[in-house]
């Protein structure tokens, strides 16, 4: 059944109107179809948004993503609609498209569901992030998703040339869809939602990390996956690594240069010789992240007449350089490292391992240059408007989100391609030091996930819950420690421990989660 209807009046009308007539607490399941079919015509009296409209949906099965399981969803009541349609520069129209799933058995709480790359389309609201198998709407949430105000292609920046739109990508659409698909969330079951979260992966952590910046009373609790919190100085690193690559080929070569498929196996082979088994077990995953920092690729490079099972001299030299932060002519930083782990040399299927194979990426093609300026290029990055607003990795003072009792829950693969995992800890270290260690140790949590690529995939134990741990924080007071993660698709399962312990193996399977013990890096 699906209603369509069009706008007319004001948000605090329709709210007091809907409750003073809508269904009881105790009747929630109760009726689901019609009610779904009588609220699309309440959501198109709001003066804000346009194109309301609202189907129930039965319970079944959502195929599965980018190889990942599917999803069992519950009965629910979904509803969509545009917040502001205007025409912007160009004559394009805009508006912040949304999406808000209400199920039929609700447990009082709201989501809002991060984005991902430059946002343009409304993902399903079910909130798959960090969840392991069972989405934030399976269990009972009002889950929100929206497309940050434009539509287009995951990657089309053209939208930056309407100032609004900008804008709402930047950080505007985000409190703006939480404030109206909360209020939707109480006018279909007559109370307000007790509690507020949000979960995401790359935009959708950098989203979080903003939600707690800019507009700290909105969450009670906000779990933040591998963060684009400056992707200008990621992009630049990335950049660079290939361009040293290239800078390794012969006069007249065509580029771009690639770590071939052997050299990969020999680096993955001693990444594995020098690092695995300080996690106590020779297992193929490196969770002793902070032990492999001293991961010395040299041992790999050919000597004089060598030139099998061996690296040379001057692609050694590149991977090195190319995995360290970008340096500007002062010998300043202008990112972090990436870690030492296996999936540096990943060879597909989806975004490679970040060692370059002369392949293109999301990005597209990559460069065939020799050379960089490393200052031009950053003052490029600092002088990028958009990119002054949408970065998040600087504002460290959260005391008003922490003053509330909201959480805070990290997470980032270790083999990430794109953003370093290092910057993501960096930045939850100078917050602890910005907010205080007693203040930010109760309210904050890192979780490395070894092996894993960027959000997903990889040869990892990548399906774990956040979102659960963070109910029982919030609403319960239970600080998390270690959480149990699986294989995508296998039962075998090993913690995940705040970083920068990690889970050391004890004896016993090696896919039981109770045969490790979290232990810091000194121990092992």
């Amino acid at each position: 059944m699906r209603v369509t209807v069009l706008a007319g009046v004001g948000l605090a009308a329709v709210v007091a109107a809907f409750v003073a007539t809508g269904p009881a607490a105790s009747q929630v399941g109760a009726g689901s179809a019609e009610r779904c079919e009588r609220f699309a015509a309440e959501v198109a009296r709001l003066d804000n948004v346009s194109e309301a409209s609202a189907t129930f949906e039965e319970a079944g099965m959502m195929p599965g993503q980018f190889g990942q399981p599917g999803m069992m969803l519950p009965a629910h009541c979904k509803v969509s609609g545009v917040i502001d349609r205007r025409r912007g520069v160009g004559g394009v129209e805009y508006g912040i498209g949304f999406e808000l799933r209400l199920p039929a058995e609700w447990n009082g709480r709201f989501l809002l569901q991060g984005g991902g790359g430059l946002n343009g389309s409304v993902n399903p609201a079910v909130g798959p992030v960090a969840a392991a198998r069972t989405p934030a709407l399976a269990r009972g949430f009002a889950v929100a998703s929206h497309d940050s105000g434009h539509k287009g292609p995951v990657f089309d920046d053209s939208f930056y040339a309407d100032q609004r739109a900008a804008l709402d990508f930047a950080e505007a659409a985000v409190p703006q869809v939480t404030h109206v698909t909360r209020e939707l969330t109480a006018m279909f079951f007559g109370r307000e939602p007790h509690h507020s979260y949000m979960t995401g992966c790359s935009t959708g952590g950098r989203e979080g990390m903003l939600a707690s910046q800019r507009y700290p009373e909105l969450f009670d609790g906000i779990v933040i996956g591998a963060p684009a919190m400056r992707p200008g100085h990621s992009n630049l690193a990335m950049e660079q690594a290939q361009v040293l690559l290239n800078a390794t080929l012969p006069a007249g070569a065509e580029g771009p240069a690639g770590f071939t498929p052997a050299e990969l196996l020999l680096v993955e082979s001693e990444l594995v010789r020098q690092c695995d088994a300080r996690d106590g077990a020779a297992d193929g995953i490196i969770a002793n992240v902070e032990a492999c920092r001293a991961f010395d690729p040299t041992v790999l490079q050919c000597e004089a007449g060598e030139s099998e099972s061996c690296i040379a001299p001057d692609r050694v030299e590149a991977m090195q350089r190319g995995m360290a932060s970008p340096e500007l002519a002062d010998d300043t930083d202008t990112y972090v490292s990436y870690p030492w782990d296996t999936g540096i040399t990943y060879a597909g299927p989806g975004l490679p391992g970040f060692l370059p194979r002369g392949q293109g990426g999301p990005l597209g093609p990559p460069t065939t240059a020799r050379d960089i300026d490393i200052d031009a290029r950053m003052h490029e990055v600092r002088w990028d408007a958009v990119g002054r607003l949408t970065d998040t990795a600087f504002w460290t003072n959260l005391s008003t989100y922490l003053g509330r009792g909201s959480k805070l829950m990290f997470f980032h693969g270790v083999s990430d391609p794109w953003f370093s995992a290092f910057d993501t800890w960096d930045y939850y270290q100078r917050a602890r030091a910005a907010n205080g260690a007693e203040a930010w140790d109760d309210a904050a949590r890192f979780y490395m996930v070894p092996g894993m690529m960027h959000c997903s995939g990889g040869n990892a134990f990548s399906n774990f819950d956040l979102l659960g741990p963070m109910v029982d924080w919030v609403e319960g007071g239970a600080a998390p420690g270690a959480v149990t993660a699986s294989r995508a698709n296998s039962d075998a399962q090993m913690p995940l421990c705040p970083h920068p312990s990690y889970a050391h193996y004890t004896g016993g399977g090696e896919g039981l989660a109770g045969s490790y013990e979290c232990r810091m890096p000194q121990e092992s």
